[in-house]
């Protein structure tokens, strides 16, 4: 996963927050937070990649102790600057292998949780399968690992096709593009401000649910639970996302 200096730099930490995109509105954010404080009980939750604190700050709000595990300073200045983003303590660390307040991490969560792709930042399967190790290691016994992320969008490409839009606008044109070889993608964006235009790509790394489930496995948690969205709804083939609970052994 790449540092504060490459993909969530200043640049970008000054723009990420859209009050008028969908996934900042206060009815999407409000069911992550009440299912994550669900799952959190009397404990305390750790959040990889918490950024600017789009959902650590509405679980605070709601009294769950949070930490949060970044790479990036900047996006966490942000978070620092709304209100209770102080009382949110951060360890600056790659969320694969950091430990929550070093080695005072293990042990100590009843959730962890990944959203909105964010497990695909880890842009190597040795990355995404030593990330659930190291939440294992971090949550408490019956402990629950939550991920949000997408469905791979295969079933868009036809063959001979790599590319998918995703995004088209007056100002703004994204797609991501695939290699169903290695499970590799990049989502692509330019942009046009004043007549200028400004290319920037972000990598990632798709994965599968069977995967997912295997990776957990490997690090001793096996599948609770598994929805389409943050509001239970089921999982089915024509899901484009899911949100999945693993979780760790009890005593």
């Amino acid at each position: 996963m790449d540092d504060e200096d490459g993909y969530f730099s200043e640049r970008v930490a000054a723009t990420y927050d859209n009050p008028a995109a969908r996934e900042f509105q206060p009815e999407t954010v409000a069911p992550v937070a009440e299912l994550l404080a669900d799952l959190a009980g009397d404990g305390p939750a750790l959040e990889l990649g918490i950024g600017t604190g789009r959902v650590a700050l509405p679980l605070a709000a709601r009294g769950v102790p949070v930490h949060g595990i970044d790479l990036s300073r900047a996006m966490v200045a942000r978070m620092r600057d709304k209100p209770g983003g102080d009382a949110i303590e951060v360890t600056f660390g790659d969320f694969a292998t950091t430990k929550a307040g070093g080695t005072e991490g293990e042990g100590a969560f009843s959730v962890a949780y990944l959203v909105f792709n964010t497990i695909m930042n880890l842009t190597t399967q040795e990355a995404q399968v030593a990330c659930f190790r190291n939440v294992a290691d971090q949550l408490v016994p019956g402990g629950c690992f939550v991920i949000e992320t997408m469905v791979p969008e295969l079933r868009k490409l036809p063959p001979g096709q790599n590319l998918v839009p995703f995004h088209a606008s007056d100002t703004r044109w994204s797609f991501d593009s695939y290699d169903v070889a290695t499970q590799e993608m990049s989502s692509h964006h330019v942009e046009v401000v004043d007549g200028r235009g400004t290319y920037w790509s972000v990598p990632f790394r798709y994965v599968w649910p069977a995967e997912l489930d295997l990776m957990a496995q490997l690090a001793g948690m096996r599948l609770r639970d598994r929805w389409a969205g943050w509001g239970r709804e089921p999982f089915t083939n024509e899901s484009a996302g899911h949100v999945s609970v693993w979780q760790k052994p009890a005593r």
